[in-house]
């Protein structure tokens, strides 16, 4: 996990001006497989976004799972953090996923300072959503 996370702060540290970087998430964005029709439900749909966003989460066997999600938006550049999202959180346990510092993440990307409010407000959101779906699955399941 902590890997991941700074192999994708360095990605971004690679880039000199925000209009590259804004290109390089639009980029991710595109890249994300596509969510399937069925999983876009009033259910996986994430409140607190301008953009229609879904997220859905499959669990893995085990006493402690790892979460891996999956999600779409009809914005581009919403679908690039998803896919920033997607690679932090995907593949951690909840417990992982809850401790995980993510407004330390976001400065270190400098989206703080270049993200409108709306869309920081949807990205964290998004953030929420994928805390529920952690704190969902670690729930005892019933026999």
């Amino acid at each position: 996990m902590q890997a991941e996370i700074e192999e994708l702060i360095e990605d971004f540290s690679y880039f000199d001006d925000w209009e590259d970087r804004f290109r390089y998430v639009i980029d991710l964005g595109r890249k994300l497989a596509p969510l399937d029709e069925t999983a876009k439900t009033d259910d996986s749909k994430v409140d607190g976004c301008t953009s229609q966003v879904w997220i859905v989460a499959e669990q893995g066997p085990g006493d402690e799972p790892t979460l891996t999600f999956s999600a779409d938006s009809d914005a581009h550049i919403v679908k690039g953090l998803i896919a920033i999202l997607l690679r932090i959180y995907s593949g951690c346990t909840p417990r992982e996923i809850l401790a995980i510092d993510i407004r330390n993440i976001v400065g270190q990307l400098g989206f703080e300072q270049h993200l409108s409010p709306n869309r920081a407000n949807g990205l964290y959101a998004m953030v929420e959503r994928i805390r529920t779906l952690a704190r969902r699955a670690a729930l005892p399941q019933p026999a």
